[in-house]
């Protein structure tokens, strides 16, 4: 029983760059750098990825997704 504890399937992604890109693109949509979005975004339609390479970039994005965020988006605003 840990902090972390899901249960998963662990499998590696077919294309371990496409999954860091997914990573990356999650980080980016968390901390809403519409800069580094609008950049991942150009460089997956210049790529033309294929069926395997999305699913390894939506599995990066989601193993990103599905860790908690650390602090609430709610601080310091007057209700």
């Amino acid at each position: 029983m840990g902090l972390f504890n899901r249960k998963s399937n662990n499998s590696q992604p077919a294309n371990p760059a496409m999954a860091e890109l997914g990573r990356e693109y999650a980080i980016a949509q968390r901390h809403r750098d519409r800069k580094a979005l609008n950049r991942i975004t150009r460089e997956l339609s210049k790529n033309q990825p294929t069926d395997a390479d999305r699913a390894s970039f939506e599995q990066g994005r989601k193993n990103y997704t599905d860790i908690p965020p650390a602090y609430s988006t709610r601080r310091n605003r007057r209700r």
